[in-house]
């Protein structure tokens, strides 16, 4: 499968991805009444949903990894190129700033606005680490153990990260990225972007470790092909 079309999957699940998070964030706030637990748990749930429903659709086209992350973790595996990597990462970025945009029009908001809630200190690092190596973990393993469980494993680890973490587990660059630019219940200050990614980066890099500490004897062993796992992370 040539790479525009993988480009273009990662793109449209990005984006909706990241409507999803926004959307769901200013939908959840408007009718929780202020109780912040009500609009977590729609945030969440809405988050967990679209990312099932997303991997499923797009994980046979491009791997419907929608995270930078993930595919540096490929990238290390040898499943994808350098060049591939690069243009999978530029993709994501883009498509999740258009995703906050999108969610900003469907609620007749101001198209850019820049993140006042500050996500800063040790306990959200740590948190954020903890949520990308979680992820990393749960999508590597899945994939050697249970590929078609793999979109449901995704969702539920990241409806359950949301509640476990300080952060509430944005466990994506690119998300962290756009979600700098929404003052909505979703965003992140500008100047806390840095910490978070660096924390991602270190989570990603200690799940990948142990997702090969743990491989069974069968070395060899690599994501199946597209007929066999329909729904794994392997870019085709």
């Amino acid at each position: 499968m040539n790479l525009p079309r993988k480009l273009i999957a990662e793109f449209i699940g990005t984006a909706l991805l990241l409507a999803t998070v926004v959307g769901s964030g200013i939908m959840g706030v408007a009718l929780a009444d202020g109780n912040d637990a009500v609009a977590l748990l729609a945030n969440a749930a809405a988050t967990a949903g679209a990312l099932y429903v997303l991997i499923v659709l797009f994980g046979p086209i491009s791997g419907a990894h929608f995270n930078p992350a993930v595919t540096l973790a490929m990238r290390l595996r040898g499943e994808l190129r350098n060049g591939e990597t690069a243009a999978y990462i530029a993709v994501q970025i883009v498509a999740a700033i258009a995703g906050v945009l999108l969610a900003h029009a469907m609620f007749d908001l101001p198209l850019i606005q820049p993140g006042t809630h500050v996500r800063t200190g040790l306990p959200q690092w740590i948190s954020e680490a903890v949520a990308t190596f979680g992820l990393l973990l749960t999508i590597l393993l899945g994939i050697r153990h249970r590929p078609t469980a793999v979109p449901a494993l995704v969702a539920s680890y990241i409806f359950a990260a949301y509640w476990f973490t300080a952060s509430t587990s944005f466990a994506n660059p690119a998300v962290t990225l756009a979600r700098s630019l929404t003052e909505t219940f979703a965003g992140i200050r500008p100047d806390d972007v840095l910490g978070f990614v660096l924390a991602q980066l270190v989570g990603m890099l200690a799940g990948c470790a142990v997702a090969h500490w743990l491989k069974p004897n069968d070395a060899g062993m690599s994501i199946a092909r597209a007929d066999e796992r329909p729904t794994d992370f392997k870019p085709r």
